[in-house]
């Protein structure tokens, strides 16, 4: 039998009631759902994914107001990942109340930093349902400060393609391979880019040089992890 955890201590720092409802289904897996026939995270890991996103966004433009669109979208990024989110989860000791299936269990799935980055967004959507978005924003806030702080301080120092292609091969997904034509006048040139990994396509993106629509393209399948 996998035991439940007590959720008064996590509820607390939440600012939530120990019993409530919402909060004992954003850290049940699906794995422990389908074992016992109730509801998992997977609706409130979604609707907790656009309120991380939508909170981040807040705190980087009321925090940083000199970044420009381009650098906001790659602090965001850097911050509102699975890595990121993974962290701020172990942050919480998140691993300690999520509820997994004996399969999990077995294999220290709760380690996951998919798991974990998934329970984290399910928690502030239980929050957000619970108390309002300011209250999410506050927390997420809480959270995600010092690494907004460090990813402001150099916006642009990590390129998206370099952390797209750490990401697919920590999957086991192989490299990205992006393909790139160009249309228009040569002295106007567009480049569009498709970037596939293992034969799949990612995201599209485009920009005034190949490397340019490169980088948007790793930037959107970045973004689309989350979508």
């Amino acid at each position: 039998m996998v035991p439940v955890p007590d959720l008064e201590e996590l509820a607390r720092r939440l600012g939530l009631q120990g019993d409530s409802p919402r909060l004992e289904v954003a850290v049940t897996h699906s794995s422990y759902a389908a074992e016992h026939d109730t509801e998992s995270n997977e609706q409130l890991e979604f609707l907790g994914d656009a309120v991380v996103d939508l909170a981040a966004a807040d705190l980087i433009v009321r925090t940083y107001p000199h970044l420009d669109q381009g650098e906001a979208t790659l602090v965001r990024a850097r911050v509102v990942n699975e890595s990121a989110l993974a962290r701020a989860a172990t942050r919480l000791d998140l691993a300690a109340y999520v509820r997994v299936g004996r399969g999990e269990v077995k294999k220290r799935g709760v380690e996951r930093p998919s798991l974990l980055a998934d329970a984290f967004e399910a928690v502030v959507a239980a929050l957000y349902l619970d108390r309002g978005f300011d209250a999410a924003r506050a927390f997420v806030a809480d959270q995600l400060a010092d690494e907004v702080a460090a990813a402001a301080q150099t916006p642009r120092e990590v390129d998206p393609k370099a952390r797209l292609t750490q990401w697919t091969l920590e999957t086991g997904r192989g490299r990205p391979i992006y393909d790139v034509v160009a249309t228009g006048p040569s002295h106007a040139r567009t480049f569009d880019a498709v970037v596939t990994v293992d034969g799949g396509e990612l995201a599209r993106g485009s920009g005034s040089s190949k490397k340019s629509a490169e980088a948007d393209a790793a930037e959107r399948a970045l973004e689309a992890r989350h979508a």
